[in-house]
């Protein structure tokens, strides 16, 4: 698959990509005999957790951890799932304050309809 075609199922930008590759977060892209990167569905499932990662706000630091965990092999597998753990924990704590403001902002705006008398 190619580069074009990785970025359209993603969602990452080309540059995005070829960057995690770079930078050692996406290793081991096979190349075609013309040269260009060749991306296996593994490659995609692979991008897809590390754009999910980031859009979670998992720090590069962390990302670049756990890549480096994933390429050493299964038996990291248990330190892999601890830090994917704590990244949902933190998932969580940040849902539970987003719930919060959101509680907030629509009291507030029902509020104003009341004193606005709007009913929409």
């Amino acid at each position: 698959m190619k580069i074009s075609e990785v970025a359209a199922k993603t969602g990452l930008s080309i540059s995005t990509i070829r960057y995690y590759e770079q930078t050692g977060l996406c290793p081991g892209i096979g190349r075609g005999a013309d040269g260009q990167r060749s991306f296996t569905g593994t490659d995609v499932d692979w991008l897809l957790l590390l754009s999910s990662l980031r859009a979670t706000g998992m720090a590069m630091a962390d990302m670049r951890r756990f890549a480096d965990l994933y390429a050493r092999g299964d038996d990291t597998i248990r330190d892999r799932k601890a830090a994917l753990v704590a990244h949902k924990r933190s998932l969580d704590a940040r849902q539970a304050e987003l719930d919060r403001c959101r509680a907030l902002l629509e009291g507030k705006l029902a509020r104003y309809d009341a004193l606005l008398g709007d009913t929409a």
